[in-house]
């Protein structure tokens, strides 16, 4: 069955909690913007294997929250960060048991392939060929968060914030800096590498940036409970490891909460 996509942002709707066909299920996934590419192969994958439909709802972490509490029909959420997976589960809205941390990744600053400004450190940033700096939303969406708790270490984040350009998402940070609409951009390693049009000026070493961490969890009420499990024990699969590593995600230990 073909995989099915929806627009950043868009809820499922009434569609959500429909059965795929005779015997199976469509398991609505929500997922972090981040992870678009790898999970659209993984689904892929899937779907043929056992006759699910998998719907993909791409957003930034914290708008894919806040459709959950609206009521939202979710089976998976699967968030770029641990701190809004807490929140939902606090407010009961996350079934206990079911999450678990799966991926890692690390950030990079990004320019535009040709032409991009000179950027050898972080500290660069704050000089004056850097006038716009493109991030997720720094207050609610996961990479934003990550990068300005990383510029903060550095002590680089009061000179920079006036430069900012929030982004509704990373994606939305990277493409921004492939328009050329800003000098520069903090983004995921594994959105970066995904694009021609962005170089990494510099890669933030993992023992001196944020703990980046994507749980993924089976929501309260879902639709399809048991697809959905069955989803989410394929994420820790092998055949899905292989898939975000090629996408260069650090995959966490398959047994780790």
């Amino acid at each position: 069955m073909p995989l099915l996509l929806l627009a950043p942002g868009a809820g499922p709707g009434a569609r959500g909690g429909e059965p795929a066909g005779k015997g199976h299920a469509a398991v609505i996934v929500f997922a972090a913007a981040s992870l678009a590419d790898c999970l659209k192969e993984i689904a892929a994958g899937y779907e043929k294997k056992t006759g699910d439909e998998v719907i993909l709802n791409l957003a930034a972490s914290s708008t894919l929250a806040v459709q959950i509490r609206a009521g939202a029909r979710a089976d998976v959420f699967f968030s770029a960060d641990e701190a809004g997976m807490q929140a939902l589960e606090d407010e009961g809205l996350i079934t206990k048991g079911t999450r678990r941390s799966r991926l890692s990744n690390s950030l990079v600053i990004v320019v535009a392939a040709e032409g991009g400004a000179e950027v050898k450190s972080p500290q660069d940033l704050a000089g004056p060929k850097i006038k716009r700096l493109a991030l997720g939303d720094p207050q609610g969406v996961p990479a934003g968060v990550y990068a300005r708790e990383y510029l903060q270490r550095l002590k680089l984040w009061s000179a920079l914030e006036p430069k900012v350009v929030p982004m509704e998402s990373v994606r939305a940070a990277l493409a921004a800096v492939e328009a050329g609409n800003v000098d520069a951009g903090v983004v995921y390693k594994t959105d970066a590498a995904i694009s021609r049009k962005v170089r990494i000026a510099w890669e933030v070493p993992r023992q001196e940036g944020p703990r980046i961490s994507y749980p993924a969890a089976l929501v309260v009420d879902a639709p399809q409970p048991q697809a959905a499990r069955r989803f989410l024990e394929h994420l820790g699969s092998q055949e899905a490891e292989a898939v975000f590593r090629k996408f260069g995600f650090i995959v966490l230990d398959r047994s780790v909460p």
